[in-house]
């Protein structure tokens, strides 16, 4: 695994091996932050359910401030550390060890991105739960199976977009800004 591209490119990361931790694909990270391109720069960026860090440690590398990665097996995010700290980036960098529902309500990120277990649907509800009743957030994104139909709407998030590349998908969301009548 690698860093496609910024600062970092090209370098390596390191690896969990076995199927405990699975990786954003390079191709799937690469459309991403090509999606993202226009607001990366000096966004802070959270990576839930982080894994090897490989999503916001590319933030990172293509211009986010600071980014925030929430992981809870232990050893993936000392990997996350060690990932870091072979990059020097650990000053512009926080890693939270614990579940992500309980720590996403507490957050102030520009940027949220979503991968929890395909398997474990109601951690997608359980996050964006925890993300409404946080200061509001620019953009969520979800990694989700392409067999998984997540809804439209999660309290004032709409999805506006939604890729499918294999069988991942992402599916972006924003604050939808409700404008109402003026009485006569």
């Amino acid at each position: 695994m690698r860093v496609i591209a910024g600062e970092f490119r090209s370098r390596r990361l390191q690896s969990m091996p076995g199927l405990a931790v699975r990786p954003t694909p390079d191709r799937l990270r690469e459309t991403l932050f090509n999606i993202l391109s226009p607001v990366i720069e000096g966004a802070i960026f959270a990576d839930a359910y982080a894994g090897t860090g490989s999503v916001g440690i590319e933030a990172l590398s293509r211009g986010a401030r600071h980014a925030i990665f929430i992981e809870k097996d232990r050893r993936a995010a000392e990997l996350i550390r060690a990932n870091l700290a072979a990059l020097s980036a650990e000053a512009r960098a926080r890693v939270i060890l614990g579940s992500a529902p309980l720590h996403l309500g507490a957050l102030q990120a520009d940027i949220v991105f979503l991968d929890p277990p395909y398997p474990n649907e109601r951690e997608y509800a359980a996050a964006m739960e925890a993300i409404e009743s946080a200061v509001p957030v620019a953009t969520v994104i979800f990694q989700h199976s392409v067999r998984l139909a997540l809804s439209d709407e999660f309290g004032p998030y709409r999805q506006y977009r939604r890729l499918r590349q294999g069988d991942n998908a992402l599916s972006f969301y924003r604050p939808e800004i409700r404008t109402g009548t003026v009485p006569d």
